[in-house]
């Protein structure tokens, strides 16, 4: 019994850890998996980096899109696009900040 008492506290500290670091990021990471996977031509969205533009054209082979700003139309890696602005212009004020 004295051998597990030992290691309790490390037990503990590694479930807290995956209950509020690991857990969330994975559901993170699978949900921009699912976001990527669901865009199509004609939503408008912002990148990581904060441009907004509209989706025109998507490439599956290379997991690319090519968005239209006000400055010309630029090719991104659909991982780096954040959100959908729809749904950021939808939410409830509650949840704007």
């Amino acid at each position: 019994m004295g051998d597990i008492g030992q290691f309790l506290p490390m037990i503990l500290i590694f479930v807290v850890a995956y209950f509020f670091m690991i857990r969330p990021q994975m559901k993170r990471q699978k949900d921009e998996r699912k976001f990527g996977e669901e865009l199509k031509r004609g939503d408008r969205i912002v990148t990581k980096s904060g441009l907004h533009g509209k989706v025109i054209d998507l490439n599956d082979k290379d997991a690319s899109c090519v968005i239209e700003t006000m400055a010309g139309k630029l090719k991104f890696d659909r991982s780096a696009i954040s959100m959908e602005m729809s749904k950021k212009l939808n939410a409830p004020a509650s949840e704007k900040k």
